[in-house]
C-alpha cells in the first residue's frame, strides 16, 4: 500500500499496454481526483506498479473503468456501476468496450455529460467533474446549448431535491460557483469586437441572481464578438444610470428573478442617450402589465441574444 495515498501498489508491470491515470482520465472523460475516488472508495484502480513505482491501468483495468463509466452515464450509482463493472470478466468486458489499444484521445479531451451526470457530479460535491463537464458542453455546444440542456435541468433537478428534503444548499453553492467561474471565462472584450459599442448587463435593485447575465454576455461574446460588461447583482439604478452614461451601451440588459425587484417603475428613469440605447428586461420578477413603452421583454436566453441582435442592425 501506498502511505501517501492509501492506494494498493500491485506488482510492477512490465509488459502488454499500460497507462498512467492522465492518460486514463483524458480517455474517459473523468478527473484524476474523481478516478482516485473510484479506487479508494469502490476498489477499482490501477492493479499495477511500473518499475519505476508509478500506478499503471492495464488493459483489464481500463476495461472495467469504461464499464463502470458508461453505467454510471447510463444513470446507475457509482458504487453499484463499480460493482457491476468489477463482477464481469476481461471477455465480457472486451465484448462490452471494444479494443483497448486504440489510441488515448488528445490532452483536455473530455466527454460532455448528461444532465444526469452532471447533477450527480454536484450532488456528490465533485468540483473537478462539474468544471470538466461544463467546459467540455460550453467547448463543443456553445453557451445557449450547455445553458438550456444542462445548466437548467441541473438546477431543477437541485430545486426538487432542496423541495423534499430541505437540504442542498451547499450543492447549490458548488454548482453555482463553478458556472460563474466558466462563464465569466467567457464573457468580457473579445480581440476585435464585432459592435463599437458595449452591451451592459446588471440586476435589478436588490436583485442577487445573476448567472442569468453571464450566460447572455458569454454568449455574446463568444458566438457575436460583442464587448459585454457585467455590474453584477443589487445594480443600484441610479449606478446602473451613471455606468449608462459613462459607456454609452448599444443595449442595457437588466435582469429580475424575483417579484419583489421587478417593479419596472424605475426603468423610467434611466438616462435618455445620444445615440440611444436599448433597454431590454429578462427574468421572470417582472411586473410585465407596468413595462415602460419601448422597453423589450426576453423570455429566454435566446429571446435575449435574438432582440440584441436585432438591436445591432
Amino acid at each position: 500500500m501506498d502511505e501517501r495515498t492509501g492506494e494498493m501498489t500491485g506488482e510492477p508491470v512490465d509488459e502488454g499496454p499500460s497507462y498512467g491515470i492522465g492518460a486514463v482520465a483524458r480517455r474517459l472523460g473523468v478527473p484524476a481526483p474523481t478516478l482516485r475516488t473510484w479506487n479508494l472508495r469502490y476498489g477499482i484502480g490501477p492493479s499495477h506498479r511500473s518499475p519505476g513505482g508509478h500506478r499503471r491501468y492495464d488493459a483489464a483495468d481500463l476495461l472495467r473503468l469504461e464499464e463502470m463509466n458508461r453505467l454510471i452515464r447510463a444513470g446507475l450509482p457509482p458504487a453499484e456501476a463499480a460493482q457491476a463493472a468489477l463482477g464481469r470478466t476481461p471477455a465480457d468486458l472486451g465484448r462490452l468496450s471494444g479494443p483497448v489499444d486504440r489510441a488515448v484521445p488528445e490532452a483536455g479531451a473530455v466527454r460532455v455529460p448528461s444532465a444526469a451526470v452532471l447533477a450527480r457530479a454536484a450532488l456528490n460535491l465533485d468540483g473537478d467533474a462539474v468544471v470538466s463537464g461544463l467546459g467540455a458542453a460550453l467547448d463543443e455546444h456553445g453557451v445557449a446549448w450547455t445553458w438550456e440542456r444542462l445548466v437548467l435541468p441541473v438546477f431543477d433537478a437541485i430545486t426538487r431535491r432542496q423541495d423534499a428534503t430541505g437540504a442542498g444548499v451547499e450543492i447549490e453553492h458548488l454548482f453555482s460557483e463553478r458556472l460563474l467561474s466558466a462563464l465569466s471565462e467567457r464573457a468580457g472584450r473579445p480581440a476585435r469586437p464585432s459592435h463599437p459599442r458595449a452591451i451592459l448587463l446588471a440586476c435589478a435593485e436588490d436583485e442577487q441572481h445573476s448567472l442569468p447575465l453571464y450566460a447572455l454576455a458569454a454568449t455574446l461574446t463568444t458566438a457575436d464578438r460583442l464587448e459585454t460588461r457585467i455590474l453584477g447583482p443589487r445594480t443600484p439604478y441610479h449606478a446602473l444610470a451613471d455606468a449608462m452614461r459613462r459607456l454609452g451601451p448599444i443595449v442595457v440588459f437588466v435582469w429580475s428573478q424575483l417579484d419583489a425587484t421587478g417593479d419596472p417603475g424605475p426603468l423610467r428613469a434611466l438616462p435618455a442617450l445620444r445615440p440611444a440605447s436599448r433597454i431590454i428586461v429578462g427574468g421572470p420578477g417582472w411586473w410585465d402589465e407596468r413595462l415602460p413603452a419601448g422597453v423589450g421583454r426576453a423570455f429566454s436566453l435566446r429571446d435575449a441574444v435574438t432582440q440584441v441582435r436585432a438591436t445591432l442592425h
